[in-house]
């Protein structure tokens, strides 16, 4: 599933190309979406910007018009040149944005609404997010209390309610509590605040190296293999995801995995480094 970092880089290259840009057609696969276009059309209408909350991503049109986006386990945006050939057939397209410039497209892409401000300020989802770990300002002792309004629950559980911190995902779940040194399956309330707030320190730290802007112009960001390591091998770019049974990277321990949650999201984390107790 897209985290965070997916969807913050993407609405970065969506916004460079897009904003400022007049659509010149607009083609979608719901029915939903193409009643507002046929009712007040696309075509014509000035980007204002793309944004990223969370996991989910808003593109602004002129005219009080907001396309609002969420990936969930399979959907991506991509940015073409006009004629260039796309990495993924029509058929999975869902939404697609012309401009002079660029042609936008979002592919398999499950959840696509469009609001005005005053709809999306109604949403069922977007207002009640938490601080996002990506936001230009990161509040990170709402972060804390947000947290703590959970005490019963585990850890790994509440770094994935939305409500809580917007944009981690599962991948930075078990990340996040690695470095931190704590066992994802602990109760909040057995957690210190000095190791709630490493959490909410390292969480924003962590994905944010995820983004770094290396391309200061041009449409091209983020292309790279996610890490959390620091290491530009690709076998080593995280420390407990994906790797049950392989030895830990700082004590050498075989790292485990089991299922957690309601969604039973598979963590993983290292028995020796990450003790209950």
């Amino acid at each position: 599933m897209p985290e965070g970092d997916t969807i913050h880089r993407a609405a970065r290259t969506l916004d460079r190309a897009l904003r400022g840009r007049q659509i010149t057609g607009f083609a979608t696969e719901y029915a939903q979406l193409a009643a507002v276009d046929d009712q007040s059309p696309i075509a014509g209408r000035t980007i204002e910007g793309v944004e990223a909350r969370g996991k989910w991503l808003l593109v602004r049109f002129s005219g009080d018009l907001i396309l609002v986006t969420h990936m969930l386990m399979s959907g991506s945006w991509h940015i073409y040149r006009p004629g260039e050939k796309w990495q993924l057939p029509r058929r999975r397209a869902r939404v697609i944005l012309d401009t002079d410039s660029f042609v936008a497209v979002a592919f398999d892409v499950p959840v696509a609404e469009f609001h005005t401000e005053r709809s999306l300020a109604r949403h069922a989802m977007l207002p009640q997010l938490g601080p996002d770990v990506l936001a230009g300002e990161f509040d990170e002792a709402d972060a804390v209390a947000r947290m703590c309004a959970h005490p019963h629950e585990e850890i790994g559980n509440v770094l994935l309610d939305q409500r809580v911190l917007a944009g981690i995902g599962n991948v930075y779940k078990s990340e996040i509590c690695f470095a931190a040194q704590v066992n994802p399956f602990r109760k909040v309330a057995t957690l210190t605040p000095k190791e709630l707030a490493d959490i909410a320190a390292i969480a924003r730290r962590t994905m944010k190296a995820n983004v770094a802007d290396e391309a200061k112009s041009g449409i091209v960001t983020y292309t790279g293999l996610r890490r959390t390591t620091g290491s530009a091998d690709r076998g080593a770019r995280l420390w407990v995801y994906g790797r049950r049974g392989r030895p830990c990277r700082r004590c050498g321990a075989a790292i485990e995995s089991r299922k957690q949650g309601a969604g039973a999201r598979t963590t993983f984390w290292c028995p020796r480094c990450q003790a209950e107790g």
